[in-house]
């Protein structure tokens, strides 16, 4: 991304931030070294759909796709209206979704085709910042999208390795540090 394009959307991130501190959930938008270590995992299967939640101003989005992804097979779920509009401009020919990623199995009811098959769900979401109760039943919402041995990959500040809801629900394979991202987060790989 130019360099006035990554202005345009560190400014945006940092308005979202000010006004929406709870639904943003970081203090910067995820730095490339992240958004690399959360897209390495991404399985290149060019027949399913990738779903990512919480996809901010890109960061993410754009590893996605210069890991192979093809924009046609992304769906994402951006609750800002702003940020949506700036991922619909960056990414035309993903699926941008307007809307509450807590309620993605209506979301995608209204907005994907019948029969798309979703094998990996790739979500920034701040989880640490809601209940065990929520994070419970989002955890069971992907688990029911997912086929068996589909991918969550999911990230977070939080500096022990305890487990999640997450951990209740599907077969943790992988979690690393990425230090090199304000603040550092622990990537963690979820299997079906």
């Amino acid at each position: 991304m130019q360099l006035f394009a990554k202005l345009s959307a560190t400014t945006l991130f940092l308005q979202e931030l000010v006004s929406c501190p709870r639904q943003v959930g970081a203090i910067l938008p995820s730095s490339q070294n992240l958004a690399k270590a959360m897209a390495r995992w991404l399985p290149l299967d060019g027949s399913s759909y990738t779903l990512e939640l919480g996809p901010g101003t890109g960061a993410v989005t754009e590893a996605l796709l210069e890991r192979g992804l093809r924009q046609d097979r992304l769906i994402a779920i951006e609750q800002s209206p702003k940020m949506a509009d700036l991922l619909r401009t960056r990414f035309p020919k993903a699926n941008i979704i307007t809307g509450d990623a807590f309620q993605l199995d209506a979301m995608l009811k209204h907005h994907v085709q019948p029969g798309s098959r979703i094998g990996t769900v790739v979500s920034s979401l701040p989880l640490l910042n809601f209940g065990p109760a929520i994070a419970d039943d989002f955890a069971k919402k992907i688990q029911a999208l997912l086929p068996e041995g589909g991918k969550l990959i999911q990230y977070c500040y939080h500096l022990m390795n305890q487990r999640s809801k997450l951990d209740d629900h599907f077969r943790r394979v992988a979690s690393h540090w990425v230090w090199l991202n304000l603040p550092p987060a622990r990537v963690s790989v979820y299997q079906k």
